[in-house]
């Protein structure tokens, strides 16, 4: 775990909070080694792991499958959304303040999931995702309940090219009274996309405003595509 708490405490958070506050989104290359990748791909194989398998094309969310995982959450995971956190409240608190949204947020990831528990939401919602030929991802926001943070995370666990064709991850972001913008990513095996769950703030001529983002899956055209998605908070039962 060293090596991951060592990635993510030495990356520039100044220019990471500068691009989420410009794009929404920001990819941060190689947090991961391939050996990590691998040991989290292969966890999709162990059901002991997860609470519930989701397959997708049963309820028009795409085609693939996707597993949350079970508290606790394996110790990997558990330290990359511990250590991440705190870096991202800092960026969640100055959206909220630039869009005079009522609401801060502690430096501390426990007390986001105690806010969670009150309000019924008690779930994990860590996830693998995998995709085999044809399969893709509808665009959507995880929201889950009242409460929620407004940035997660994707790790990508196969390499592009070599792995897996087509699959893309694809962020829209949709600006009132206009046409969306639609932005495609290609992060490679180890690296880490994070991005708005659901909004983000864009200054105007009058103050900021509220972009509202989604984001998905392009068509896998070959291979097997696998997935670590990230949120903050928990959901209802």
């Amino acid at each position: 775990m060293e090596n991951v708490i060592h990635n993510i405490e030495n990356l520039n958070w100044s220019a990471i909070a500068e691009e989420m506050h410009k794009h929404g989104y920001a990819v941060i290359p190689n947090l991961l080694t391939d050996l990590q990748c691998d040991l989290l791909k292969d966890g999709y194989n162990d059901s002991r792991l997860f609470r519930k398998t989701v397959v997708m094309e049963r309820h028009r969310f795409g085609l693939g499958a996707y597993k949350y995982f079970d508290y606790p959450l394996p110790e990997l995971i558990q330290t990359i959304r511990s250590q991440l956190y705190p870096h991202l409240a800092v960026i969640a608190n100055a959206w909220f303040r630039a869009l005079k949204v009522d609401k801060s947020f502690s430096m501390k990831h426990e007390d986001l999931l105690t806010d969670c528990r009150l309000k019924g939401q008690e779930q994990a919602t860590v996830l693998i995702l995998k995709y085999s030929q044809g399969g893709f991802n509808t665009l959507h926001q995880d929201l889950y309940g009242a409460v929620y943070f407004p940035i997660q995370v994707v790790l990508m666990l196969n390499e592009p090219e070599v792995d897996f064709l087509g699959g893309e991850f694809v962020l829209t972001q949709q600006i009132p009274r206009a046409q969306s913008k639609a932005i495609v990513l290609k992060p490679k095996k180890g690296d880490l996309v994070l991005f708005a769950t659901n909004f983000r703030p864009e200054k105007g001529r009058l103050g900021y405003f509220r972009v509202n983002m989604k984001h998905g899956v392009s068509e896998v055209t070959a291979g097997e595509r696998h997935a670590l998605g990230i949120i903050f908070h928990d959901a209802e039962k």
